[in-house]
């Protein structure tokens, strides 16, 4: 194959620029203006080109952009883990319902018991009867030490 003298003339002169010194200077108009040369009378500033054996940026800074399955498996991931989270709160939630609950239950059960009133049970053969005092207070108390562990 021949090499065609008109690119391989553009590829030198491409090369020669790419090692051609950059300059900064400000216009007239006060904008900053960037070239290869600049125009007389202006003060204008060199840059220093970047060096010709730059190192390749590692890895970690270079990543690669995820691929559409990737993108789909973390869209995934996020949901699921935002539906376990989702999941966790509201049984927290439920948990913490059903001991504000149990707890006005047992504080209602308390003030019934020291109300005063008769108090009528069921016993194991279906035959009603009435607490006696004594038991209205030791039933209260096992009401009281009830509500110390549960309604912390």
């Amino acid at each position: 194959m021949k090499a065609n003298p008109v690119f391989l003339a553009l590829l030198l002169f491409t090369a020669g620029a790419a090692n051609a010194q950059l300059y900064k200077w400000i216009d007239k108009d006060g904008k900053v203006r960037y070239g290869d040369t600049p125009p007389a009378g202006v003060a204008a500033s060199s840059i220093k080109a970047p060096p010709a054996g730059a190192p390749a940026p590692d890895a970690k800074a270079a990543k690669a952009p995820l691929t559409e399955a990737e993108k789909e498996q973390a869209f995934r991931k996020r949901q699921a883990d935002a539906a376990k989270a989702a999941e966790k709160a509201d049984s927290e939630r439920r948990a913490q319902a059903e001991k504000s609950e149990n707890c006005a239950r047992m504080q209602e059960n308390l003030r019934v018991l020291e109300s005063g009133q008769r108090i009528a049970r069921v016993n194991a053969a279906g035959e009603r009867y009435f607490m006696d005092e004594a038991q209205t207070a030791k039933e209260a108390d096992a009401v009281r030490r009830s509500m110390q562990q549960a309604c912390k």
